[in-house]
C-alpha cells in the first residue's frame, strides 16, 4: 500500500518526478554553484601577491590566539594535577599550583624539552599571559580584601597587635641588613640601593593570609585558640604589610622626595574617598535591601574593581592596592554580594590564577644559579634568614606576651607561611625592575620552602605535644 502526502510522489516509487528534478536544479544553482564560487575565489584570491593571507602577519611570528587555546588547557591540567597531588601530601592545593608554574617554566620544561617549551610559550604568548595574569591578580586582591575579617582587625587585642607588628619589623630589619650586603653582588643596575633594600625587606615580612586560612581550615584549627590568634595576627599583618608596600612602591616610583610626598598625599586622599564616600554608597546600593537588583551586583563589582585599580595605578602605586581596598569596603552580610564574590572566585581561582602561577614560573629560572656555589649560598642564606626572622620574631613576641611555648612555636610556624601573597610582591618588584631575575628566583625558592614547611612543622609540634 502506497502512502501519499498531498499530491506528491509515492514514497515507495523509485520514479523521479519532474518536481524532484526542479528541486535538484534549484539546489545546484543556489547552493552548489555559490559554494564552488566561494572556494574558487578564496583559492585564487588569497594566493594573489600583495594580499594578506589568513596565516601569521609576518614570517616566523606565530598567531597568538591558537597558541593560547593550546597553552591554557595544558596550564589548567598541570595546576589541577599538581594541586591534587599536594593535597594528598597534606599541603594546600595552591602550593601544587605554584609548583606547576615552575615545572612549566624554563627551569624544568625549558631545560628538559626546549623545543616543546618554545612551542608552548612563544614570545608573543608571554605578553598575553602577562595581561591575563594581571587581570587575575587584581580580582584575587579584591577577593582577599573582601574575605578579610575586618572584625578581627577592629577588635584585635594588644597581643595580636604586638605579634603581628613584630612579625613584620624583625624580618624587615633582617632583610634590610641582608640587602645591604647583597646589593653590590646582585643589585639591579638600573635601580638605586634604597629601592632594592626596601623591596627586599618587605619581601621578608609577608604572611599569606589566604593560604594560612586554607591550612587552618583543612586541619580543623580555625576555631582553636592558636588558629584564632594566628588569623587575627595575619589579618593585621596583611593590612600593615600592604600599607608598607604601597609606601615602598611610591618611594621607588618617585624620582624626588616632593614627588613621593605628592603620591603619599594622593594615596591618603584616595583612601579617604573610598572609606567615607564610596563605602556608604556601596552599602546603599549593594547592602541588604540595597537599591540595585541582584543582576547588577556583579557588573558593579567588576567595574568598581577595575576603576579602583586604575586609580591607584594612576596615583603612582600599584593597581592591586585599589582592588584590595575596594574588596575591603564591600558590604558584608549581603547575599547578592556573596554570590557575586563566589562567581568571581570561581573564575579567578580556576582560570586566571593558574595563568599567574605559570607567568611567575616563566620568570623563575633556577638555571641562572647554575652550579655557582656562591649564588646557591646566597639563596640558602636568604631562605634561612627569612624563616628564622619571621618565625623566630613571631614566636618570641608570642612567648613574651604570655602564650605557652608550644602555642608560640605553632604561631611562629603559621606566620612564616608566605605562599601566593609573596609571589604578588615579587612580581611587583620584578615588573618595576627593582630585583633582577636571579634575585627573583632566589626569593621564589625562599617562598616555596617557607610555605611547604608549614604543614610538616605543625605535624611535628602536634606529635611532640602528644608525646609529652
Amino acid at each position: 500500500m502506497s502512502v501519499r502526502i498531498d499530491d506528491g510522489p509515492e514514497l515507495t516509487s523509485p520514479i523521479v518526478r519532474p518536481r524532484s528534478l526542479r528541486m535538484i536544479a534549484v539546489y545546484l544553482a543556489l547552493v552548489v554553484v555559490p559554494v564552488a564560487l566561494i572556494w574558487f575565489t578564496l583559492r585564487h584570491g588569497l594566493s594573489t601577491p600583495g594580499r594578506p593571507s589568513g596565516g601569521p602577519a609576518a614570517p616566523g611570528v606565530p598567531d597568538v590566539f591558537p597558541r593560547l587555546l593550546i597553552a591554557v588547557p595544558v596550564i589548567l591540567a598541570a595546576c589541577h594535577l599538581c594541586g591534587r597531588l599536594f593535597r594528598r601530601l597534606a599541603q594546600p592545593s595552591v602550593i601544587g599550583e605554584i609548583i606547576a608554574g615552575v615545572l612549566l617554566g624554563p627551569s624544568v620544561l625549558g631545560a628538559l624539552w626546549p623545543a616543546g617549551y618554545a612551542t608552548l610559550f612563544p614570545p608573543g604568548l608571554v605578553s598575553t599571559l602577562s595581561t591575563l595574569s594581571q587581570v587575575g591578580l587584581i580580582f584575587f586582591m579584591f577577593l582577599v580584601g573582601y574575605e578579610l575579617d575586618l572584625d578581627l582587625v577592629r577588635q584585635r587585642s594588644y597581643t595580636a597587635a604586638v605579634i603581628s607588628h613584630v612579625s613584620i619589623v624583625v624580618p624587615f630589619l633582617c632583610g634590610v641588613l641582608l640587602a645591604l650586603a647583597l646589593y653590590p653582588v646582585l643589585g639591579s643596575g638600573g635601580v638605586g640601593q634604597l629601592a632594592f633594600t626596601l623591596f627586599f625587606g618587605i619581601s621578608m615580612s609577608i604572611t599569606a593570609f589566604p593560604v594560612l586560612a586554607r591550612i587552618l581550615s583543612d586541619r580543623g584549627m580555625s576555631r582553636t585558640p592558636v588558629g584564632v590568634m594566628s588569623l587575627t595576627c595575619a589579618a593585621v599583618d596583611d593590612v600593615t604589610a600592604w600599607c608598607v608596600l604601597a609606601a615602598v612602591v611610591a618611594v621607588t616610583r618617585s624620582a624626588a622626595a616632593d614627588v613621593a610626598l605628592v603620591t603619599a598625599g594622593m594615596s591618603v586622599g584616595f583612601f579617604a574617598v573610598m572609606a567615607f564616600g564610596v563605602r556608604p554608597l556601596l552599602r546603599r546600593l549593594l547592602g541588604p535591601g540595597g537599591l540595585l537588583p541582584e543582576a547588577a551586583v556583579l557588573p558593579v563589582a567588576l567595574a568598581g574593581v577595575m576603576l579602583s585599580a586604575l586609580a591607584t595605578d594612576a596615583i603612582g602605586i600599584h593597581s592591586i592596592f585599589g582592588a584590595f581596598l575596594f574588596g575591603a569596603i564591600m558590604p558584608r552580610g549581603s547575599l547578592p554580594v556573596r554570590r557575586a564574590a563566589g562567581q568571581l572566585h570561581g573564575l579567578t581561582v580556576t582560570l586566571l590564577l593558574p595563568l599567574f602561577f605559570v607567568y611567575t614560573g616563566l620568570h623563575t629560572e633556577f638555571g641562572l644559579l647554575g652550579a655557582d656555589g656562591r649564588l646557591w649560598a646566597w639563596c640558602l642564606l636568604i631562605t634561612a634568614v627569612a624563616v628564622l626572622a619571621k618565625a623566630g620574631g613571631s614566636t618570641t613576641a608570642a612567648r613574651v606576651s604570655g602564650i605557652g611555648w608550644r602555642d608560640s612555636l605553632s604561631l611562629g610556624v603559621l606566620m612564616n607561611c608566605r605562599g601566593l601573597t609573596e609571589l604578588v610582591v615579587l612580581n611587583i618588584g620584578m615588573s618595576m625592575g627593582v630585583i633582577s631575575p636571579t634575585v627573583f628566583t632566589m626569593l621564589v625558592f625562599m617562598t616555596l620552602v617557607s610555605t611547604v614547611m608549614t604543614a610538616p612543622c605543625l605535624d611535628l609540634l602536634r606529635r611532640l605535644k602528644h608525646d609529652s
